[in-house]
């Protein structure tokens, strides 16, 4: 039986209603666009109260902060990549199971190393540090980092990195070994110290996730990937989840994931995906940088103009702030010192009459959403900077 040829257009339209892009498609919750992205990428705070918010019918940052903070229905997690993402409550054991826990298990082991080259400890000396953090956290309920150096003397312990370097530095070990702790899930972020984009968070105890087996939360996540980005190539899948090709296999076997053609060459699909549509209304957004959607596939083509790559994307491969218009990636955008949204497009899609208005309605979303808030990417981009410096 041959398999089923899906085109760009297909995809492009599907992206519109899966991702939430489309004003008819948009949510009531956050928890609602988290779900439909599988993960929000959470490197920048910043990144995902806009990426909510360009997916939400009447977003405020309230609402997340009370899913994030009050009933922790969404979990922040180092995990696929190891980058930090902020994902559904009922998926993060999923998500420990199929990616965080390898994370979180090298990290560890680095942290050692580093360790016991510079200071002469071992297990005995790190697992002890870690119980003092656990009793600490206990009295204090919830705490600073500085708190916590402050209560074990051990996270005091400082570590020299790029000897020789002109950036040489000795910091202490507080920030990597609780985020060590963060990415083994016994401790986790509380609420930011500061407004809702700072990247400062306090620190508590966290609830240890239960422990599925790694074939079947790969197979489970794999499938809901599939669902919010498929059709998608081997090489997508294995881009975004971080794992080998033995296990991106052998977890698609287990999908029921269908063979398609797509213009990169065999993707995968889930069934209720061949009967795509081919059109729909066009709708424009304006995604903050390290977007899900813009980082969902390895191969980008589809939905991107590879000529646009060096003025959207910084040298390690991070997408920066962009507008979308039909399915397509047509500008990028900035926040300026004054709080004005600038934006630039730099495909001829972007620029009729109908994608302008379009695109100048979301842009003041964008700057409405933000209000007094200043935000700037941590990874920028030559248009991003460009932009936010009024050139």
């Amino acid at each position: 039986m041959s398999r089923p040829r899906i085109t760009d257009e297909q995809r492009r339209t599907r992206l519109a209603t899966a991702h939430l892009l489309a004003p008819a498609a948009r949510a009531a919750t956050p928890e609602q666009v988290a779900d439909a992205l599988v993960a929000l990428h959470a490197t920048d705070p910043a990144t995902v109260y806009l990426a909510v918010a360009a997916r939400m019918t009447d977003p405020a940052p309230a609402q997340l902060e009370r899913a994030l903070y009050e009933e922790r229905s969404l979990v922040r997690m180092l995990c696929m990549r190891r980058t930090m993402f902020v994902v559904p409550r009922d998926l993060a054991p999923v998500i420990d199971a199929s990616t965080a826990r390898a994370v979180a298990a090298r990290e560890r082991k680095n942290l050692l190393k580093v360790l016991g080259k510079q200071h002469g400890h071992g297990e005995d000396w790190l697992a002890a540090a870690e119980r003092a953090v656990l009793e600490a956290l206990a009295d204090f309920g919830e705490a600073t980092a500085a708190d916590l150096a402050g209560a074990v003397p051990a996270l005091r312990t400082q570590i020299l990195l790029s000897p020789g370097k002109p950036y040489e530095a000795t910091p202490r070990i507080t920030s990597r070994m609780l985020g060590v702790m963060a990415a083994q899930g016994r401790i986790r972020r509380g609420r930011p110290m500061g407004t809702w984009a700072s990247s400062q968070f306090r620190w508590a105890q966290a609830e240890p996730h239960p422990d599925l087996p790694a074939d079947d939360a790969r197979a489970e996540l794999l499938t809901r990937y599939l669902r919010s980005f498929g059709p998608s190539t081997t090489e997508d899948v294995m881009w975004w989840t971080g794992w080998t090709l033995t296990d991106t296999r052998r977890a698609l076997a287990r999908t029921g994931a269908v063979e398609a053609d797509l213009s990169q060459g065999p993707g995968h699909a889930l069934p209720d995906q061949l009967d795509l549509p081919s059109g729909t209304e066009p709708s424009a957004a304006l995604l903050p940088s390290l977007d899900p959607t813009a980082m969902g596939w390895r191969h980008r083509d589809w939905y991107l103009d590879a000529g646009f790559v060096p003025e959207l994307f910084d040298a390690f491969g991070n997408v920066g702030p962009t507008i979308w218009w039909d399915g397509r990636i047509v500008g990028g955008w900035a926040q300026r010192p004054d709080g004005e949204i600038a934006t630039q497009l730099l495909a001829t899609a972007g620029r009729t009459r109908e994608a302008r208005e379009a695109i100048a309605t979301e842009a003041a979303r964008v700057a409405a959403f933000l209000g007094e808030i200043r935000i700037r990417p941590s990874m920028r981009t030559p248009l991003e900077r460009r932009l936010a410096n009024g050139s």
